[in-house]
């Protein structure tokens, strides 16, 4: 097996490429969905209009704020792969990395990998969420990645287990919270969102707990939860329990909540009195710092 792809070039990605990139991330993740889970009959490689659109719309977030550390791999042929990052407050996060299913192995992603990795050289931290991919998995070690397990929970809500009162301290947000969730980011993950709140209030509902014990927020929606950060457990909770609350037949009735590391188990022991199913997928990527508690990350926006 080549450690390199001689042919191909990396370069900057310009806005012209971003919808070619959100095909090719779709065809790639689909094809490692197959790999990982298979099934009797591949299905057709379509992603639903909306997380498209919503794709696009965060990819060219990312080139507007941070064009550096976004990277494509291409040849004759066209884009062969991709990268894209950013960084927050000397926090480095690594947005979306992928490369063509019948190319991976041939060498393109360790370039593209550096490529984005060298827009981070000036940040303490770095985060990144990691599918089950062997080849990715390694690839994240090899750059120094310490690997924490991710969890998940999902299914239909127990709705007798909901505590009463629930929702009582929480509101919905709005942009004039940011500075308030700001302050959450730093003491939970070291750094603010900032920009990045812009597209997380385009895409989800904000749910905000401001209380003399605590402060917190929740990005929620379609049944999931985005991401969530707090400063202390009991506010975490308080904003859990409403989100699964929320949920309703628009959600096809079962609550998905994501990326849950070891650190956060007060997550775990609401999904589970919400008598959710516990399973595992993925990693948590970091560099010089310990898994965010109480917080639950966004798999491209972390």
């Amino acid at each position: 097996m080549s450690d390199q792809h001689p042919e191909a070039t990396i370069r900057p990605m310009r806005p012209d490429d971003v919808e070619t990139a959100e095909r090719l991330s779709a065809e790639a993740f689909h094809e490692l969905d197959l790999r990982m889970h298979p099934r009797s009959l591949p299905e057709p490689v379509i992603r639903p209009p909306e997380r498209g659109a919503a794709w696009v719309r965060r990819t060219r977030h990312f080139l507007e704020t941070d064009p550096e550390g976004c990277w494509v791999a291409e040849d004759a042929s066209g884009m062969l792969g991709f990268a894209t990052s950013y960084n927050r407050e000397k926090l480095w996060c690594l947005a979306t990395y992928a490369v063509r299913p019948a190319l991976q192995g041939q060498g393109l992603g360790r370039p593209l990998l550096a490529a984005a990795l060298h827009h981070g050289r000036g940040s303490l931290r770095g985060m990144l969420s990691s599918s089950s991919d062997p080849r990715a998995v390694r690839r994240y070690r090899l750059a120094s990645f310490t690997l924490h397990p991710q969890m998940y929970l999902h299914g239909a809500v127990d709705r007798t287990a909901i505590p009463v009162g629930t929702g009582e301290k929480v509101r919905e947000g709005s942009a004039g919270d940011i500075d308030l969730m700001d302050s959450v980011d730093r003491l939970t993950r070291g750094a603010a969102h900032g920009p990045d709140h812009e597209v997380l209030l385009d895409t989800w509902r904000l749910l905000v707990s401001d209380t003399t014990t605590g402060a917190g927020y929740a990005y929620v929606g379609g049944g999931s939860v985005a991401l969530l950060a707090a400063t202390n457990r009991r506010t975490a909770s308080r904003l859990l329990w409403t989100a699964l609350a929320d949920t309703g037949p628009d959600d096809g009735g079962t609550a998905s909540v994501p990326h849950v590391t070891a650190a956060n188990h007060w997550a775990i022991d609401v999904g589970l009195a919400a008598r959710l199913e516990l399973r595992t997928e993925g990693y948590l990527g970091l560099r010089g710092m310990e898994p965010p508690t109480p917080y639950l990350h966004n798999g491209a926006l972390l």
